[in-house]
């Protein structure tokens, strides 16, 4: 999910091959070019480590084992287990605001995305009134990951889009170039962070085992660079009802008759 770029990826491979070591548990860390998609990825029965957004965790009966989230290190997450969805346009657009937008093309990455869908549609619910029902002339979209939705804005086939804010933020951090193709117009309201999660039939000692080496790793001296490369703080322990604010904004959209970005 945040392996947007090569140095992305490397410090994400040191820190959870450290992390499984800590924890004494025999596992494989994943090529970070491994282009087996997201859903296929959290339905495999042998997770051990792995990051997956809150809002397709809540949705599923099935769930796997939450471990740990992260609280990202910028501040504007003011030191919580939270993360933001920024609304990108291209870098050298006219669009000052989001209403520009209003009447264009807006990209998704998949619908249950909650950075990239359930995330743009409950803020938007603030812009639609009865007479205005319909706010983007077209939609772009599934693109299935988030990189390619940055891409669309980039290259112009979509006027608007809505991503992973802490995910902007490490791009900027070890992708300048790739960044600086985009800029943030509005971002919305906090969300908890995406946790990482091992399979439903993981044993319990390994559970605890991988938890107490993620809430531990800020103590870990030769972590510390890595975690400042990843702008992380710390992980924190998590629980179900944390990620039940995913389906009240769900429903909230669907309430209001918005159930498709549109």
């Amino acid at each position: 999910m945040y392996s947007w770029s090569p140095a992305l990826a490397a410090e994400w491979r040191r820190l959870l091959s450290s992390i499984v070591a800590r924890a004494g548990v025999d596992a494989a860390v994943m090529d970070e070019h491994d282009p087996t998609p997201l859903d296929e990825l959290w339905r495999r029965a042998d997770l051990g480590c792995v990051f997956m957004c809150g809002y397709p965790w809540v949705l599923r009966t099935d769930r796997p084992r939450l471990l740990a989230a992260p609280v990202p290190s910028p501040p504007r997450y003011a030191n919580r287990p939270v993360y933001v969805t920024d609304f990108i346009v291209r870098a050298d657009s006219a669009y000052a605001r989001l209403e520009d937008t209003f009447g264009g093309t807006i990209a998704y990455s998949i619908e249950h995305s909650h950075s990239g869908y359930n995330a743009p549609r409950y803020h938007l619910l603030a812009y639609r009134t009865p007479e205005r029902q319909t706010l983007y002339g077209s939609v772009l979209g599934p693109l299935v990951r988030q990189r390619p939705v940055l891409d669309a804005v980039a290259e112009g086939r979509a006027d608007v889009a809505a991503i992973d804010g802490w995910a902007l933020d490490l791009l900027r951090r070890h992708a300048p170039e790739v960044a600086a193709r985009v800029r943030v117009i509005e971002s919305t309201i906090p969300a908890p962070s995406a946790p990482l999660v091992a399979s439903p039939g993981t044993s319990e000692a390994t559970c605890r085992a991988l938890t107490d080496a993620l809430v531990e790793a800020h103590t870990v001296p030769e972590l510390r660079p890595t975690l400042d490369a990843l702008l992380l703080s710390r992980f924190v322990r998590v629980a179900p009802g944390d990620f039940d604010v995913f389906l009240e904004r769900q429903r909230a959209a669907e309430a209001a008759g918005y159930a498709k970005l549109a």
